[in-house]
């Protein structure tokens, strides 16, 4: 009975040091680069991160058997070091896989978007002012698609245009220029300065014919009727190239959505 009691509280004891020590940990880990809020690369974020619900793959909005799924790492590539070899915030990221040539439709390719359809809805498109994220890109997607084979921002949205009063819905999609790095973690690729934007349903100027700064595309969106509005938020890919990588710290306006293994975190930030 002694023998069984001691045991007991050996275990309580050893329970207790080895949360403390994982605290302690943690702790050491996300202040490692200068920054108590885990960012690992030092991009000036401040605030507290908390929990953020509401994200996942929007399935409505998935094609094929793509991949969209929050992970560890990526770390690398191999023999790479620094900032870049680690995800941006945290431990881990949004891992995305499509495939060019796997289904019975036309196009044959996948498209998946892992987003939110609670959080931004009814809120103005014009209140954008802020968006972009950190990609891993691999030279192998290159190879696939050419250097502008890359994951996109998408908001659906209601363009609320005079000129087209039944059409409620359109997407709004970001095209990022080619990463500046491969095999490793990018720098902040910002959406609103570089790349291009277009809607989906040719409501305006901004279509993929005729591709639009984001500034353009929102100005084109305000014709005296009523304001365009968000329905959803998300990042995706496809249907287009053969694409495996990741996508963190995805942007929008003064939030940082940190992907990680076990959820999302949104982080505030200036």
């Amino acid at each position: 009975m002694r023998f069984g009691m001691r045991r007991g509280r050996t275990a309580v004891a050893a329970a207790v040091a080895a949360v403390a020590a994982a605290t302690l940990l943690g702790a050491a880990s996300a202040s490692a680069d200068g920054d108590p809020n885990g960012n690992q690369n030092g991009n000036g974020n401040n605030g507290n991160a908390t929990r953020a619900d509401h994200w996942g793959v929007i399935t409505r909005n998935t094609i094929g058997s793509p991949v969209a799924a929050l992970r560890d790492g990526p770390f690398g590539s191999f023999g790479v070091t620094g900032p870049s070899a680690r995800p941006p915030y945290g431990q881990g990221s949004l891992g995305i896989e499509v495939a060019d040539n796997s289904t019975t439709l036309s196009p044959p390719s996948e498209k998946v978007d892992f987003g939110n359809e609670v959080d931004f809805f009814g809120d103005r498109v014009r209140d954008l002012n802020k968006l972009g994220f950190h990609v891993f890109q691999t030279g192998e997607n290159v190879t696939y698609g050419g250097p502008e084979n890359m994951p996109n921002i998408r908001f659906e949205i209601d363009p609320n245009l005079s000129a087209h009063p039944m059409d409620n819905y359109s997407t709004m999609v970001w095209v990022p220029d080619a990463s500046p790095v491969t095999n490793r973690w990018s720098p902040f690729l910002d959406a609103t300065t570089t790349g291009y934007w277009y809607l989906t349903g040719n409501e305006t100027v901004c279509n993929q014919a005729e591709q639009c700064t984001f500034d353009e595309l929102k100005a084109s969106l305000d014709d005296g009727g009523d304001e365009a509005t968000i329905l959803t938020a998300a990042v995706g890919k496809g249907r287009d190239h053969m694409w495996i990588g990741a996508v963190d710290g995805l942007r929008i306006n003064n939030r940082v959505y940190d992907f990680e293994a076990d959820g999302v975190r949104a982080r505030r930030v200036g």
